[in-house]
């Protein structure tokens, strides 16, 4: 090869790592479903999916207000680690890592079900859009009786 093209080659490389990694974005807020933009496929949509979010990367924890007529009202908090340390919260652990500018949770929970042990896995993929007022989440459940997929989209308040 050409000493002009080795020459770009390193001058490429030399301008690529001098320019600033993209920055991640921060997820932290007041949470508020927005029912009309979320799609829970079989399972009906809850009455309320609030959450404050405090992100300090890589801390990231996560307070949950979820209510629906069946259940009444449950409150829910979990921390997380986004460098890849599985955290129990609970019954549940979960693995959080970055993909690019998406925050991925890796989770399973044991669920005892007509006596039998059972393991439900989750992934979630939260995005933030552009002008940070919108979290879209991005579901799939796989448990024994099959797989499902969910949206929730939160408005920060």
């Amino acid at each position: 090869m050409t000493r002009k093209f080795w020459i770009g080659a390193v001058m490429a490389l030399v301008v690529a790592l001098a320019l600033p990694a993209a920055d991640k974005p921060d997820f932290s807020g007041s949470w508020k479903l927005n029912s009309a933009r979320s799609d829970f496929g079989p399972m009906p949509p809850p009455d309320k999916w609030d959450m404050v979010v405090e992100h300090k990367d890589p801390s990231l924890k996560v307070k949950t207000t979820m209510a629906n007529a069946q259940m009444g009202e449950r409150n829910d908090e979990a921390e997380y680690a986004t460098d890849g340390t599985e955290k129990a919260n609970g019954a549940t652990t979960a693995v959080v890592t970055w993909e690019g500018a998406l925050i991925v949770f890796k989770t399973s929970r044991k669920v005892n079900m007509q006596g039998e042990q059972v393991e439900i896995k989750g992934e979630e993929k939260w995005s933030l859009s552009e002008d940070g007022k919108t979290l879209t989440v991005d579901a799939k459940l796989t448990a024994p009786m099959g797989e499902f997929q969910m949206k929730r989209v939160l408005d920060k308040q």
